[in-house]
C-alpha cells in the first residue's frame, strides 16, 4: 500500500465518521437493537478480520466468475455444470489463478448444486498414470477426492451434492461427496509423462463426464434454479475491490456452525450476504479504519506464510489444506492456504515446499544471481506419482515467459538430464541459458525475485517420506547462489 494512503487512513482515523455512509448504517441497526456501534479502533479490527476470514472466499469467487460467468473474458472455461478438458499445460497466459500448475493438463467443473447433485463419471485410467479430481468448495475446502489415490484407476460414477441435498444415493453412483456450498469446483488433475504423450491425455480427457442426476438416471429434469446476477469479479481486481466482492460472495456461502460468529462481527461493518458495501461511498474516517484493517490483515497472512510452516533448509513446509473438519476455524491457516497457492491439495495427495529464499536465508533475485539445487544420488523426492520444481514470478507467483517455454523440471524429464559424477541431479535455476551441455538441466528464473514451487504428487507416506509434512525423514536440498 502506498505510504500515501497509509497517510491518508492515518488523518482519517482522527476524524469523526460520516452517519450516512455504509458502515455508519449498519451501526445505526445495531443500536436499534441495543447493539453498541463500533468506534474506528472496532472497525479496523472487524475489517482485519473481515480480510482473513475472507480472502479465500472472494479469491474463489473472482476465480468462478472469469472462468464460468463471464463468457467474454480471456479466462473463461466454461458454463456451470459442463467439463472444460485443456489439451495442454498452463503457461503465463494464465493469469486467474496464482501458484498454478503446470504439470498436469487440468480438466475443470464449475457446478452449480441448486436444483439437483451433479454426477462425475471417471473412466479406467492406466496405472501407471496418476490422475486426481479434487472437489473444492466456496469456502475453498477440499471435501473429496476421486483418482488413483483416493479411489484407484478403475470407472466409477460418484455423485457431489449440495448443503440442503437430502435423499438416497441412486443405483451406479460408488459415493457422494457434500458440498458446503451450492456452487462448487471439480478441479482434474491427469499427468502427462512428456509433449509427445498428450493425445493419452486427451482420450482419458474424453473418458471425463459431468451430467445432472436426472441425465444420469434417464429421466425428467427438475425446473431449473433462478438465474443469478453475479457482481462481476476478476483476480486481479482483489485488493480494489475487496470487501464488495466479499458482500457478492457471501450470498453463496451458507453460514454455518464454524463460521456464524464472524459472520456476525463482520455484519456490524456491512458486509455479508444482502448487504452492499461500497468503499467509495464511506467517510473519510471510515475508509481509513478499513484500509489499516486490509493492510494489517494482510500482513498478518504474509507472517504465516513465513512462519506458520516448517523452515526445512529455506523451504516452508506445511500441511494447510483440507476440509472443514482441518481447518477448525483457523481462518488464518485458511487465507495462508490460499494466498501461498489457492486450490492446493490435501498433504496426502500432494505436498508442497516453497521458497522464496536460498539456503542461507537470503531472497531469491535471478537479476542478482544464479542458482542451483542438487538432489543427492537416489534422494530425489520420494512421491508414488511423481515429483515436480516449478518456477514463478516472485511478485505476481504467476509462471514467467522464457525463451524455451519450460516452467517447470518433473521426475518424467529426468532421464533426459544431465547426471553429476557421483549420480547426484543438479537443476540450474537462472534466467540466462547454462549452455547447450546443461541446457536440459536448466529452469528458467526471471529478471528479479524468484518464488518456487516443489510438488510432490501422492507422496510416499513410509521412510524416507516429506510426510508428516515438515517433519518426515525427507527433507529437500536448500537452493544454493552460484554466483
Amino acid at each position: 500500500m502506498k505510504c500515501a494512503t497509509l497517510a491518508l487512513a492515518m488523518a482519517a482515523l482522527a476524524g469523526c465518521a460520516s452517519q450516512s455512509d455504509p458502515i455508519a448504517q449498519a451501526a445505526k441497526a445495531d443500536q436499534a437493537a441495543g447493539i453498541p456501534a463500533p468506534s474506528l479502533a472496532e472497525t479496523k479490527a472487524i475489517a482485519e478480520e473481515a480480510f482473513i476470514y475472507g480472502l479465500p472466499i472472494v479469491m474463489n469467487y473472482a476465480v468462478m466468475n472469469e472462468y464460468a460467468v463471464d463468457k467474454g473474458g480471456p479466462q473463461f472455461k466454461a458454463p456451470f455444470n459442463q467439463i472444460k478438458n485443456e489439451a495442454r499445460v498452463y503457461t503465463y497466459q494464465d493469469t486467474a489463478v496464482i501458484t498454478p500448475n503446470s504439470d498436469t493438463p487440468y480438466s475443470l467443473a464449475w457446478m452449480d448444486l441448486r436444483t439437483e447433485p451433479m454426477v462425475l463419471t471417471v473412466p479406467a485410467v492406466d496405472r501407471k498414470r496418476y490422475y486426481a479430481v479434487m472437489l473444492n468448495d466456496g469456502n475453498t475446502y477440499n471435501f473429496g477426492y476421486i483418482g488413483s489415490r483416493a479411489t484407484g484407476n478403475g470407472a466409477g460414477s460418484y455423485m457431489v451434492v449440495g448443503p440442503d441435498w437430502r435423499g438416497e444415493t441412486p443405483p451406479g453412483v460408488r459415493k457422494v461427496f457434500t458440498s458446503t456450498t451450492p456452487f462448487a469446483l471439480a478441479i482434474y488433475r491427469t499427468q502427462l509423462f512428456s509433449p509427445k504423450d498428450m493425445p493419452n491425455v486427451v482420450k482419458v480427457q474424453s473418458g471425463y463426464k459431468v451430467q445432472p442426476l436426472s441425465a444420469f438416471l434417464g429421466r425428467t429434469a427438475p425446473p431449473a434454479a433462478a438465474a443469478v446476477k453475479f457482481v462481476p469479479a476478476t483476480t486481479a481486481g482483489i485488493k480494489e475491490n475487496f470487501y464488495e466482492y466479499l458482500d457478492a460472495a457471501l450470498q453463496f456461502v451458507p453460514p454455518s456452525a464454524e463460521d456464524r460468529d464472524v459472520r456476525a462481527r463482520i455484519a456490524r461493518i456491512g458486509i455479508g450476504a444482502g448487504k452492499t458495501f461500497e468503499f467509495k461511498d464511506l467517510s473519510l474516517e471510515h475508509k481509513g479504519a478499513v484500509l489499516l484493517g486490509m493492510k494489517a490483515g494482510d500482513e498478518k497472512i504474509d507472517k504465516w506464510l513465513a512462519t506458520g510452516t516448517k523452515d526445512v533448509n529455506g523451504w516452508n513446509i506445511g500441511s494447510f489444506f483440507g476440509d472443514r473438519n482441518f481447518y477448525k476455524q483457523d481462518w488464518l491457516m485458511r487465507a495462508g492456504a490460499a494466498k501461498g497457492g489457492i486450490y492446493g491439495n490435501d498433504a496426502i495427495e500432494a505436498a508442497y515446499p516453497l521458497t522464496r529464499v536460498d539456503e542461507k536465508a537470503q531472497p531469491l533475485d535471478g537479476s542478482k544471481h544464479n542458482y542451483t539445487l542438487t538432489f543427492p544420488a537416489g534422494q530425489t523426492p520420494p512421491v508414488n506419482a511423481f515429483w515436480s520444481v516449478t518456477m514463478y514470478d516472485g511478485k505476481t507467483q504467476l509462471l514467467i515467459k522464457n525463451p524455451i517455454n519450460r516452467y517447470l523440471i518433473n521426475s518424467p524429464m529426468v532421464s533426459g538430464m544431465k547426471k553429476n559424477r557421483d549420480g547426484s541431479l543438479t537443476l540450474y535455476i537462472q534466467k540466462d541459458s547454462p549452455g547447450k551441455a546443461l541446457e536440459a538441466n536448466w529452469l528458467p528464473a526471471p529478471d528479479g525475485p524468484i518464488y518456487l514451487a516443489m510438488r510432490l504428487y501422492w507422496p510416499k507416506d513410509t521412510p524416507p517420506s516429506i510426510l508428516p509434512a515438515g517433519e518426515g525423514t525427507w527433507k529437500p536440498p536448500g537452493i544454493v547462489a552460484s554466483r
